[in-house]
């Protein structure tokens, strides 16, 4: 599928495509409700005994062998350290890690999800702010500012991933569809296509809050009247009954036939057996479920394939990408330099292509170079005219929620309007 760019262009943000969007759309930021500026110099301890045993919390379960072989090595390049992983399912971790965290209970070194959560654990002040330490040097620039806040580097995004609906390129191939549609007819006549051949179009695990809404990021990406059009719901400089937002539920509407029976219903794990199984065309999470689907059997080449919800004409962006898994180092740590010892290790290159290769995620470190198939396969993806999610630019979750509980009931069959008006009348109470 030569349309569909599967060259192996290893080229980390040549310039174009990714750098561009996230200097751009770096989330909505600042606000009445930013947190002051923290003094950097209140940073971790980056000097002194590198040892005792460091908690590393995070939420990516699939990850945990990937990550026990890379802590196994750091403990022998320093011997009298141990690291201890305390992994949370994501949906537990967004609601609970604020305490886990806070006094280091857990955590010397931990994760954030970019958005609402990074923002509540940098009001709590439980960073250790990273501005002026040598391992912001690893990184890539225009990628880092997701775990920067008032001028203050607090964390830094591990992972660069895309919520973009995978898709099972040989399913493609065999419905006839050599090139990534590039309007919204052309989307709907490619589900009908697979339809037609006995799969299961797009795959959407509706029932399940953390990953429903990673289609909403592409089915708004060409819609939105402005990149931060979300932060705007939020604030009420937009609403959800404008015209953009309802198209947007409109096309919900329209891909009902392409579902999977039960699809406002099904959960994260259902759809992704469905996807692994070769039984669904497309899977509308994203490039972070490769390496699962890898585990569940998947043996089909692999690519993304946005909705391009407008005319081709009109489409400014192809895809969607995120830069999360947010690492930070605990104000609170006993451990300090352990924590920070370990960060620096996650960052160097070598590492941090170990890391990548093993968990099938591309990682923002600069100088990274990729040996995983799948990672080459979307390779290409990093030069593309990609948009920073839109979904993390809430900040309130509540608020998020009646976003994207529109979008499950309309393909339960609410009218668009209704869910429109039902979604904004939650936000006007959270705002009131």
């Amino acid at each position: 599928m030569n349309a569909l760019d599967r060259r192996s262009a290893l080229r980390l943000l040549a310039g174009t495509g990714l750098a561009l969007t996230a200097a751009a759309c770096a989330g909505p930021g600042g606000g009445p409700d930013a947190p002051r500026a923290a003094d950097p110099s209140s940073g971790p301890a980056t000097s002194g005994p590198v040892k005792g045993t460091v908690s590393f919390a995070h939420w990516r379960a699939e990850d945990k062998a990937v990550l026990a072989r890379l802590t196994a090595a750091f403990s022998r390049l320093h011997p009298g350290t141990d690291v201890r992983q305390d992994v949370t399912p994501s949906a537990d971790y967004q609601s609970t890690a604020l305490r886990r965290i806070r006094g280091a209970r857990s955590g010397d070194l931990f994760t954030a999800f970019r958005g609402a959560q990074f923002q509540q654990l940098v009001k709590a002040g439980v960073y250790a702010p990273l501005t002026g330490t040598p391992v912001l040097r690893r990184y890539q620039d225009a990628l880092t500012a997701p775990g920067a806040q008032g001028g203050v580097q607090y964390g830094l995004p591990y992972q660069l991933v895309f919520n973009t609906p995978l898709a099972n390129t040989d399913a493609l191939d065999r419905a006839g569809h050599t090139a990534a549609p590039r309007d919204w007819d052309g989307f709907l006549q490619l589900l009908d296509d697979l339809k037609a051949k006995g799969y299961t179009p797009l795959a959407w695990p509706g029932g399940d809050a953390a990953n429903a809404g990673q289609l909403l990021n592409t089915m708004v990406m060409n819609n939105l009247p402005e990149p931060d059009a979300f932060a705007g719901i939020e604030t009420g400089r937009h609403r959800v009954t404008d015209d953009w937002f309802l198209t947007t539920l409109r096309q919900y509407a329209q891909l009902r036939p392409y579902l999977q029976p039960r699809a406002a219903a099904s959960d994260a794990d259902a759809t992704l057996r469905l996807f692994a199984q070769g039984r669904a065309g497309l899977l509308a999470t994203g490039s972070f479920q490769t390496a699962a689907a890898r585990a569940l059997g998947a043996r089909f080449p692999v690519d993304l394939v946005a909705p391009i919800t407008t005319a081709a004409g009109r489409a400014r962006y192809e895809g969607v990408f995120n830069a999360t898994f947010i690492l930070g180092v605990n104000n609170a740590s006993s451990v300090q330099p352990a924590a920070y010892a370990l960060l620096e290790f996650l960052s160097e290159p070598r590492n941090a292509a170990a890391y990548a290769d093993g968990t099938g995620q591309h990682v923002t470190v600069a100088g990274v170079e990729y040996t995983n198939p799948d990672l080459k396969a979307l390779a290409p993806w990093l030069t593309r005219r990609t948009l920073l999610a839109p979904r993390f630019q809430f900040l309130d979750l509540d608020i998020r929620s009646a976003v994207e509980n529109a979008t499950v009931a309309v393909v339960r069959g609410t009218d668009p309007h209704q869910a429109a008006e039902e979604a904004q009348r939650v936000i006007d109470q959270k705002r009131a």
